[in-house]
């Protein structure tokens, strides 16, 4: 914590260089807001999620994508019969802008109602409410202090704020909370705005570390960071109950409709509440992601792997990051996994596969890498002679570790004679994998390997391309 304590201090002497600026929440939107309703997304085939990387709306914990909003978008995806991807951004006022220009279809993420914000966008009906509290530091040796000698060293009442310093996040509901609060107490409070990169939960570290003396959070996410960080005080409250939801553009009525209308039925199911107590309610989970290395956010690693999985990259001359969600797709990094079929370990690798390589202890990651590279290798090798874009190809060398090289070759012949493009997977040679289940196609005089059942196929690439480019946005 030590070194990013300094890395802050830096960010803020930057970022407050110009602290005495008038702070105002994002303002009324004055550009053309993008005509894109539910109809259009659903015929485009994909919902687009515009959240924040956090431990609890969105993250990525030993390889896998996680969260509140994670799980709940996937499920509306399902619900509406799309696909979802997610846009990771840090700074709020970005988020409005890219809802606005149509990058993304929704706000997914920890958002108060204010009226400002229904000026410019429609939320969704609420799925949580909240009150602000003041998040700071209990004394250094508050261990060994009695409870009423801790209280005398904490702020109790708004009041108390007034010639105080509290650091807010950029573009957030609390930098309007303090300063209606300035007119409410009668006095000044000394509010600083964080860049748009520093997030809620950054603040709350710098409390923690002493770095800053105060901020403010809704009260689900400080009770969270309470659990990891165990010296902060947040029972002071400084606002009154408020509601949290996403927000739509104002001119996409349609999805709002279906949002509330598939949100409203969700709340009934006793999983809807799994999921929110998964993430807002289970202290000791977040604080073991919070303490490990394979919290992306903390740790930066994707698995105790990772450094065989880059030099193991280089000899396919793939991004590791990409051999690190194929992996990950195949055994969730379980060097023991089995499956039904059986394939054993990281790659799942079946016995008489590793044999050609001269590897027999399948349960060992290094000589279960050795072989699953190679057999990468004797894949992409065979596929260059015939796909010259390496983009491409890749789908074509994962879909053949999936299925088997002899499928991929029949749907690429199916695809040419029915007058689609044999070099192209999307939309091209996957719907005649697909239709190798229908006996007419499985039984034409071009294919020679027979039926096969490409829904799993399909998913399977798009998975690895869908977490490949969620690593993407957290790992360099």
């Amino acid at each position: 914590m030590i070194s990013l304590n300094r890395v802050y201090v830096l960010i803020f002497i930057l970022i407050f260089a110009f602290a005495c600026e008038e702070k105002k929440e994002p303002p009324k939107n004055t550009v053309n807001i993008v005509n894109l309703d539910l109809d259009k997304i659903k015929k485009r085939g994909k919902l687009i999620a515009i959240t924040g990387y956090n431990a609890y709306s969105y993250f990525i914990y030993r390889g896998r994508p996680m969260g509140y909003e994670y799980e709940l978008v996937n499920r509306l995806a399902e619900h509406l019969n799309v696909s979802v991807e997610f846009i990771i951004e840090k700074d709020l006022r970005k988020m409005f802008e890219m809802l606005d220009n149509g990058e993304g279809d929704l706000i997914a993420f920890n958002l108060t109602v204010t009226k400002k914000r229904k000026q410019r966008v429609n939320f969704t009906s609420y799925h949580n409410t909240t009150r602000q509290v003041l998040v700071q530091r209990k004394p250094e040796n508050w261990r060994k202090m009695k409870s009423h000698q801790i209280e005398k060293e904490l702020l109790r009442s708004p009041i108390d704020l007034e010639g105080k310093t509290v650091f807010v996040r950029h573009s957030s509901a609390y930098l309007n909370r303090m300063e209606n609060l300035e007119d409410e107490i009668g006095g000044d409070i000394i509010i600083k705005e964080a860049g748009p990169d520093v997030s809620t939960e950054d603040l709350i570290e710098m409390v923690a570390d002493g770095t800053i003396d105060y901020t403010v959070s809704d009260k689900n996410i400080a009770m969270l960071n309470q659990a990891y960080y165990t010296n902060l005080d947040i029972r002071t409250d400084i606002s009154l109950p408020q509601k949290i939801a996403w927000a739509v553009r104002k001119n996409a009525p349609m999805l709002l409709t279906a949002i509330n209308s598939w949100l409203d039925e969700l709340k009934k199911q006793p999983d809807y509440y799994v999921i929110h107590n998964k993430y807002y309610s289970n202290r000791n989970a977040f604080r073991n992601r919070m303490t490990t290395d394979f919290y992306l956010h903390k740790g930066g690693k994707i698995s105790e792997y990772d450094d065989e999985l880059k030099e193991y990259s280089e000899q396919l001359g793939w991004d590791w990051r990409m051999l690190a969600s194929l992996i990950f797709q195949e055994s969730r990094f379980d060097p023991e996994a089995k499956s039904w079929a059986g394939a054993v370990g990281l790659m799942q690798l079946m016995p008489q596969t590793a044999g050609q390589y001269g590897v027999k202890n399948l349960e060992d990651p290094e000589q279960n890498l050795k072989a699953g590279i190679k057999y990468l290798q004797w894949l992409d090798n065979y596929w260059k002679k015939e796909i010259e874009n390496k983009q491409e190809r890749l789908k074509f060398v994962l879909a053949s570790y999936n299925i088997g090289l002899g499928h991929i070759i029949d749907a690429r012949k199916l695809a040419e004679k029915y007058g689609a493009d044999k070099n192209i997977w999307f939309k091209n040679v996957e719907l005649y994998l697909l239709k190798k289940s229908n006996s007419k196609y499985y039984n034409d005089e071009v294919v020679r390997n027979g039926y096969a059942k490409g829904t799993e196929t399909i998913r399977y690439v798009e998975e690895i391309l869908e977490r490949f480019s969620q690593y993407k946005q957290f790992i360099s």
